[in-house]
């Protein structure tokens, strides 16, 4: 009883009905009420805990608490040592993580967006990526880039774009793009004990938003494994394949398109790369229909990837009409709201792909 008390205090009015079923019904899990936010910043403190080799640096990480909050108390905890603020140069904190890194620590380099790592992309791929193969195995790179992707809100074109495509291009880099809360801790945890650079992309608009953590999730030894995705949604009718604040988007759209008798299998991809292709094509078999939604700008982009997979796969031969790709406009975001608002896809953008690929 006295762990069901402390889920409520932690996560208010969600967990009464948890503290009722823990008190008459002893079998059944609690679930707590976690943002993503927070689980990123559980992921983070039970990392450094367990391996004294893992530290954080980036701007304001420490004293502020990161910029998004997502560091909050981190610094109290461990101190000047493992918690490090760094100047505004990207290009320099991260080659000094990545010399970190291959000098035997695990270091988790934040970028305040991933839109200023384009200031050290020298050293993510060129240092980072290919130095494994080029030391012919001998010499490997742990470290997790990690911080906000993708369009936030009012932050205009250079502070706006989505960067699954431009680092799943690079052989030597995992690329991780969570959705909710499971997704952040779970994948975060096996990210920072990769042996491998992997490119950990998170989004702002999601930071404060809250998710069902199960028991399972609350464990410090929870993980998610890199390179599988998950299916959020069985359906029959038409397969929906998104990654990171779009999962959500193709959840509100299936459960619209239900009440019409349009079944979605909505697969949440997790990992872009290495891309769990599998999963992908044993929906597509299943459904005969493909629509792949993302935020990013079309050409070359996640969307033309999977295209691509399952052209060249054994599900091109079960489709029963071409795959739609559901993306950001090609244009770099505009500043006003209803101009950012046409450059993204919407709900309805993914209802009207729907239909008009199952020629409805």
């Amino acid at each position: 009883m006295a762990a069901s008390l402390r889920c409520f205090l932690r996560s208010g009015k969600n967990a009464v009905s948890a503290v009722r079923q823990r008190g008459f019904h002893g079998s059944v899990p609690a679930a707590v009420q976690v943002t993503v936010r927070d689980a990123l910043n559980q992921a983070m403190d039970e990392e450094l805990e367990r391996d004294e080799r893992v530290f954080l640096m980036g701007e304001e990480v420490a004293q502020y608490d990161g910029a998004y909050k997502v560091s909050r108390g981190l610094w109290k905890k461990y101190g000047d040592k493992r918690i490090i603020d760094t100047p505004i140069s990207e290009m320099g904190f991260t080659g000094i993580a990545v010399g970190a890194a291959m000098a035997g620590l695990r270091p988790i380099c934040e970028f305040m967006t991933f839109n200023f790592s384009m200031q050290a992309i020298d050293q993510v791929i060129n240092s980072a990526a290919k130095t494994y193969y080029m030391s012919a195995g001998l010499q490997s790179v742990p470290i997790v880039f990690r911080g906000p992707n993708g369009a936030s809100a009012g932050v205009a074109a250079q502070h706006s774009q989505c960067f699954a495509a431009w680092y799943s291009h690079c052989p030597g880099l995992k690329v991780v793009s969570p959705w909710n809360s499971e997704d952040a801790k779970g994948l975060l945890k096996s990210a920072i004990r990769d042996d491998n650079p992997v490119v950990f992309l998170e989004n702002e608009l999601m930071y404060g938003v809250p998710f069902e953590l199960s028991e399972e999730a609350q464990s410090k030894d929870f993980t998610i494994p890199i390179g599988k995705a998950k299916i959020e949604r069985q359906g029959n009718h038409i397969t929906l394949v998104s990654h990171s604040r779009f999962v959500g988007h193709c959840l509100d759209a299936a459960a619209v398109l239900s009440k019409e008798g349009i079944e979605c299998e909505v697969i949440n991809m997790r990992t872009i790369r290495p891309m769990d292709v599998e999963s992908i094509e044993a929906s597509v078999m299943k459904t005969n229909h493909l629509v792949t939604v993302e935020g990013g700008w079309p050409q070359f982009g996640v969307g033309a990837e999977i295209c691509a997979r399952i052209m060249e796969g054994p599900a091109f031969n079960y489709l029963d009409a071409p795959v739609t790709r559901v993306t950001g406009v090609d244009v770099p975001m505009p500043y006003a709201k209803i101009l950012e608002d046409h450059s993204l896809p919407q709900i309805k953008d993914i209802i009207f792909s729907v239909k008009k690929t199952l020629n409805v």
